[in-house]
């Protein structure tokens, strides 16, 4: 229990003092609930000797009321300040974790972890904050009573004491082993409640997708599956706490009816008075009913003490390192972009190996190649969305690690192949490139991405609120936006990533004439498949099985054999990119 309780004031950082106070008064109240126990034992000799009076029982009418109102005010401040401990905890806690989520790797989101996180913020928090805090307070108080219980019973009689200390014991020891089972459970339920939440995530967004390919019946039979696998650990864990609540019910009983048996045995042999043990009968059921109680909530503290694991798992993940104190200086003699023997890998696969290129100011470099060679892995880095395992990526002949990522950023803008639009107005979405941006140099990058006319044709214009992810738009539409956002942000190095992928004939041509906008006195670091987005490259970089193969302009690819020749001789028969020559 120590070891649990210092597991909680740890988590709870500054906020554990509140919790230290609470236990003080859950320390009084304790006391407190056993007071009509000995205002008993001091009752009973007077009413068997006949000397009980008016003023006395007044006496004893004024204690028990005293000790219910101290009762009434610990059991009040224990738990203002426990449950409010958990409402403020949980406060940091998700700002904390928003922090920390923000300066993760990319690659803990692609690695199946938005099911965990998705269950740390929903279900494990939420239980913290509304349950696992303010219960603590009677924890403390069942366990001082308890104390209190036994003492009370060495002091009647050290033999009474013993009974009661070895029934205890009885009861911890199965405690112990009924709290292992509880954490098994405990992991089985969380684990499920993450893998459920993954396949509710899942079966969500590919709804259209499951829809186009007549899958409904088979991916709502996985959910399903993931629904009866939930209810199924769930109720496992009630058998089995039914199981040990059989147990212990039987031990509380065995030890009430032992104590109360060595106390008429103890009477008979003349070593405890006659009274006592009247008294002994009124309340020796009470004996064990603070631990009783404990073990009512110890459930939950176990899966207390698991969510705080689980968060715990989630916060302690390594985050990029953001301590550097340069700053990418003003655009000089330095290449914009350099990449010096660069390699990396996802955990132990090497997927890029020893690429290196210069690019200057104002320069296009166009990434090209075959799917999975490298293109985007490539420029990601550039972003700091993971760092090089060797090399050095060099920005205006600084390196990226040795400058605060706010700074890197305020340098970069990017076009993604698939563009995320927030719930919000389309106003708020494009502003997010400068938050301090007026309206009319808002409205003025909406106009050079060309998306001013379909914005001003919808019912609210600007003010217009768009779904999650841009749903409500068009793709074309979503891409657009995309570039006013980059537009609005006027940074100096631009990355397009396939930007003009996958949407229609005028959509493009009005995605071009934004880019062009867009890209007009920038360096650009483009990622396409598309001839005709790459054709006016100052360089191209032919990228295959993590490796530059080959580079150059496009009239110097195409006057030598390699993978980029025979890309673009396919094309015109309609293929798309080949490592090998068609034999």
């Amino acid at each position: 229990m120590i070891p649990f309780i210092h597991k909680v004031l740890k988590f709870c950082g500054k906020y554990a003092v509140r919790i230290r106070i609470a236990f003080v008064f859950s320390f009084i109240k304790a006391m407190m609930i056993k007071a009509p126990v000995v205002l008993g034992f001091i009752a009973i000799p007077h009413f068997v000797n006949g000397t009980m009076t008016g003023t006395f029982c007044l006496r004893l009418a004024f204690g028990m009321a005293a000790s219910v109102a101290v009762q009434i005010i610990c059991t009040h401040v224990a738990n203002r300040l426990q449950s409010g401990t958990g409402y403020l905890v949980m406060t940091d806690k998700r700002l904390q974790l928003g922090e920390h989520l923000r300066r993760l790797p990319m690659g803990y989101f692609n690695a199946g972890n938005i099911g965990k996180i998705s269950s740390v913020l929903s279900s494990d928090m939420v239980f913290l904050e509304e349950n696992g805090m303010i219960v603590l307070a009677d924890i403390m108080s069942y366990l001082f009573s308890e104390i209190i219980m036994i003492v009370m019973l060495f002091c009647l009689d050290i033999r009474l004491g013993l009974v009661a200390l070895v029934v205890l014991s009885a009861i911890m020891a199965i405690t112990k082993a009924m709290r292992k089972s509880t954490i098994e459970d405990s992991s089985i339920m969380r684990e499920q409640s993450e893998n459920l939440t993954e396949a509710v995530l899942g079966f969500a967004e590919g709804i259209g997708t499951i829809k186009s390919y007549n899958m409904l019946g088979e991916k709502s039979q996985e959910l399903t599956e993931n629904f009866q696998k939930s209810c199924d650990a769930n109720i496992a864990f009630e058998q089995h706490q039914t199981g040990w609540n059989r147990y212990l019910h039987s031990l509380y009983g065995i030890g009430s009816a032992a104590i109360l048996l060595c106390a008429v045995a103890l009477n008979a042999g003349n070593a405890l008075a006659t009274i006592m043990t009247v008294g002994m009968m009124l309340f020796v059921f009470d004996t064990f009913q603070p631990i009783k109680q404990y073990n009512g909530d110890a459930a939950r503290l176990t899966i207390m003490g698991k969510c705080i694991d689980r968060i715990n798992e989630v916060m302690e993940e390594p985050e990029l390192p953001d301590t550097g104190k340069k700053s990418i200086p003003e655009a000089g003699s330095a290449p914009e972009i350099e990449f010096r023997h660069v390699s990396f890998g996802y955990g132990e696969k090497e997927v890029l190996h020893d690429i290196s290129f210069q690019e200057p100011r104002g320069a296009m470099y166009a990434l090209v190649g075959p799917s999975g060679g490298g293109k985007t892995t490539t420029a990601n880095l550039l972003t700091r969305f993971w760092d090089v395992k060797q090399g050095q990526v060099l920005v205006r002949g600084v390196d990226i690690r040795e400058v605060p990522l706010g700074n890197l950023m305020d340098h970069l803008s990017m076009v993604f192949q698939e563009v995320y639009l927030f719930r919000d107005t389309i106003y708020n979405n494009i502003a997010m490139g400068r938050p301090d941006a007026t309206r009319e140099e808002v409205i003025e990058a909406a106009k050079k991405a060309r998306c001013y006319d379909f914005v001003m044709a919808l019912p609210d214009g600007f003010d217009t609120v768009v779904g999650e992810g841009g749903t409500s738009l068009s793709g074309g539409e979503r891409q657009r936006i995309s570039i006013a956002r980059c537009i609005l942000k006027d940074a100096p190095i631009v990355i397009l990533d396939e930007a003009t992928a996958n949407v229609d004939a005028d959509n493009e041509s009005y995605i071009q004439e934004a880019i062009s906008e867009l890209c007009r006195g920038k360096t650009l670091l483009v990622i396409a498949h598309r001839l005709n987005t790459i054709a006016g490259a100052s360089r191209i970089l032919v990228i295959a099985d993590g490796r530059i193969v080959q580079e150059g302009t496009h009239s110097e690819l195409m006057a030598e054999e390699g993978i980029y020749r025979r890309f673009v001789t396919a094309r015109a028969g309609g293929q798309g990119w080949n490592r090998r020559k068609a034999g």
